[in-house]
């Protein structure tokens, strides 16, 4: 019997990832080689994100330029965000593609493509991934949809509400990374924070943490896409009382004027906001805090944004990202009167971005000479690069080391001293 190769190309964010990687898993299972080799794929899945207009053009793109180079006779399979949301329309108008599906269901969507094939259905799933990250780092999707409803956000409507995973399956989970050479674990969600709300009555994270530090072969637990409003004293508290756990928190804020926050729909108040970010900084001067902010959502003024732009001034971020307002489908915003010109929205963006640059470059400075624990990455002609605690993988810089001994390998875990540093990548040297 013929053995089928497939493949996959991932696209949007890390909790999409998750998903294309248990995509990967369950085809494994059902007996599929798995390929980075488009040409070479019998199957080709495109998994999508349909979160902002950019992601939907892009996932377009990849599914266009998929139908035009896979190999003859390939089954072409669209599925993610972007096919869940605009399912009909898709069809309509790639017809090139030969099963659409949503998101989720993994191996129903796998049974349908062996029926497609001629292939045995319904085979015994392991339930297992197929990392796409290198073997030593791994992301841990504990929890998916969101409870929030944000003005601006798609999210809800694409993925439904907030379903954690029960801690006692994500500890499993974990322990099974480690056992095959994790040793840093990224814990990510639409919304981190609220982890085990709906499940235990009240946000577990800071519980949910605890456990894993308990596993052996763990080194590094870090947090991305916390919601301020969950952020807590307690939850700061246990993420500096476990070495484990990186004193690093992503923490998207969006905004600081209360009457934009009320806008976007966002839970919590400016003064929270305030609180727990001067908390943290506080409690740990070494605590790296990452950021988010939109900018010309719909009725900011030209006062209410100064006052956002002096707030990462005054009480300053590590990392901000930041982004203009993109008016999405069925959203509240979508519709609301005073839409903020985009000249403007783009230059409130572009002097955002000019300061945070400073900033970063100054926060940067003030690592030179400071010795740090670094995860060795990449190895090549142009040098070694790896991370400290600092850097969240994929989203942030990167330290350029020198004077590595060749017995040094990715993936492990190296002393350097900082040297140099720009706003974004730092230069060390080994020190053993």
């Amino acid at each position: 019997m013929k053995r089928y190769k497939a493949g996959i190309i991932s696209l949007g964010c890390s909790k999409n990832l998750v998903d294309s990687e248990l995509i990967l898993g369950c085809l494994k299972d059902a007996g599929f080689e798995i390929t980075a080799d488009q040409q070479q794929a019998d199957v080709i899945v495109v998994n999508t994100c349909g979160f902002i207009t950019p992601a939907k053009e892009e996932s377009i793109n990849a599914i266009l330029e998929a139908a035009r180079d896979k190999k003859e006779g390939a089954l072409l399979v669209v599925s993610g965000c972007l096919s869940q949301r605009y399912p009909q329309e898709l069809k309509e108008s790639i017809p090139e593609v030969d099963l659409f599906w949503g998101v989720g269901r993994h191996r129903e969507l796998v049974d349908s493509i062996c029926a497609k094939l001629g292939m045995p259905c319904g085979c015994v799933y392991s339930g297992k991934r197929v990392l796409s990250t290198p073997k030593y780092s791994a992301y841990l999707r504990i929890a998916d949809g969101c409870d929030n409803r944000c003005a601006y956000c798609a999210i809800p409507l694409i993925r439904g509400g907030r379903k954690s995973v029960p801690m006692e399956k994500l500890v499993s989970e974990a322990e099974t990374l480690a056992a095959s050479g994790v040793k840093e674990l990224t814990l990510i969600a639409q919304d981190t924070s609220a982890y085990g709300k709906e499940l235990y009555g009240e946000p577990k994270l800071a519980e949910l943490l605890q456990e894993l530090c308990q596993i052996d072969g763990i080194h590094w637990l870090r947090v991305l896409y916390a919601y301020p409003n969950t952020v807590t004293e307690k939850l700061v508290d246990t993420m500096l009382s476990h070495k484990k756990i990186v004193p690093y928190i992503d923490m998207p804020i969006q905004h600081i004027d209360p009457t934009m926050l009320e806008r976007m729909n966002r839970h919590g108040s400016a003064e929270h906001i305030r609180h727990i970010t001067r908390y943290i900084r506080e409690a740990s001067s070494d605590f790296i805090l990452r950021t988010t902010v939109m900018l010309g959502f719909p009725g900011e003024t030209e006062a209410q944004f100064r006052l956002l732009y002096d707030f990462l001034q005054d009480e300053p971020f590590d990392r901000v990202g930041a982004f203009t307002f993109c008016p999405e489908d069925n959203t509240p915003a979508a519709n609301m009167p005073d839409q903020v010109d985009e000249a403007v929205a783009n230059a409130r963006l572009d002097a955002i971005m000019r300061s945070q640059q400073q900033i970063s470059l100054k926060l940067n400075y003030k690592r030179i000479g400071r010795e740090y624990e670094v995860l060795v990455e990449k190895i090549t002609k142009e040098g070694c690069f790896g991370r400290s605690y600092a850097e969240a993988p994929d989203v942030d810089g990167v330290i350029k080391l020198e004077n590595v001994p060749e017995c040094v390998k990715e993936g492990d875990f190296v002393k350097a001293r900082i040297t140099q540093a720009s706003a974004y990548d730092l230069k060390g040297e080994y020190v053993q």
